[in-house]
């Protein structure tokens, strides 16, 4: 589990190897992973965008833009969580995955918070140091 608090607003990733889904002799390799976004602070919060980078075991990386996450732009209100699950192929054995999230407040500011950098690891790959 990887954990990122910015600006009371906690988002915890925990990504999943999927070998049903992968097909190693194909260079496939795929993960599930899951966020939840926790609002610890006083003020209503809404999702309105992400950013996350993509990096393989050879340091390709790739970008991926759009707004909100799986379709959704949820509001939490204090106390409120929201969670969702997605996936992400590789072509490597394994990578890692970081990035941001947009919110905006009920005043209408906008600001970034963190996603926690978060390890794909599968059983295939060899265990490295960094």
């Amino acid at each position: 589990m990887y954990i990122a608090i910015t600006r009371d607003i906690q988002v915890t990733a925990l990504p999943d190897f999927l070998p049903e889904q992968s097909d190693p002799a194909s260079d496939r390799f795929v993960w599930s992973y899951t966020i939840e976004i926790a609002n610890l602070g006083q003020e209503r919060v809404q999702l309105l965008s992400r950013h996350w980078i993509v990096i393989d075991a050879y340091g390709r990386r790739e970008e991926v833009k759009g707004p909100g996450v799986v379709g959704e732009q949820p509001i939490l209100e204090p106390g409120e969580t929201f969670r969702y699950a997605s996936g992400c192929p590789l072509s490597t054995p394994s990578g890692l995955m970081k990035g941001s999230y947009t919110m905006m407040t009920a005043e209408g500011e906008t600001f970034d918070i963190e996603v926690p950098a978060f390890s794909l690891d599968s059983p295939l790959s060899k265990p490295t140091l960094n």
